[in-house]
């Protein structure tokens, strides 16, 4: 049950993986096999996103509020387009709420980012946040004696 629990909480908006890799390592999951099922799930995330938002988008396009959204992101492109894919990968790398793979990706798609350019950005940011949250779980539980 513990196995399941850490594969919802890595879809869970703002939660991902910043919650499942300390819950899967303190329920007694083996800690590699949770990092790396945490870090693939995350991951792939995007792709489901990232079609919803298209689909969404192309069914809504007409209301006031998401022409609205639309334009006011696009109002900021030429700040994000100066960051790009580091700015993205730093954005998702901060283990924070808020910042993950839910967040970037509707950003990205917000300001019309490439898909593949958007996924790059924000496979690495994951990678880069799973490392900090496994490197301090570890850190903090093996101090407790519970690792």
């Amino acid at each position: 049950m513990p196995d399941l629990l850490v594969m919802l909480l890595t879809f869970a908006p703002w939660i991902e993986l910043r919650g499942s890799i300390p819950l899967g390592i303190a329920a007694g999951l083996d800690p590699l096999l949770v990092l790396i099922t945490a870090f693939i799930l995350n991951t792939i995330l995007f792709f489901p996103l990232w079609l919803c938002l298209s689909v969404l988008y192309e069914r809504t396009k007409h209301w006031r509020i998401v022409r609205g959204v639309t334009r006011n992101a696009l109002k900021r492109r030429a700040a994000v387009e100066r960051w790009g894919i580091p700015g993205l990968a730093i954005f998702v790398a901060i283990p924070a709420p808020f910042t993950g793979v839910w967040t970037a990706t509707i950003l990205a798609w917000l300001l019309r980012m490439p898909a593949h350019r958007a996924f790059a950005a924000i496979a690495i940011g994951v990678l880069v946040a799973a490392a900090i949250v496994f490197a301090a779980t570890m850190g903090v539980l093996g101090g407790l004696g519970w690792v």
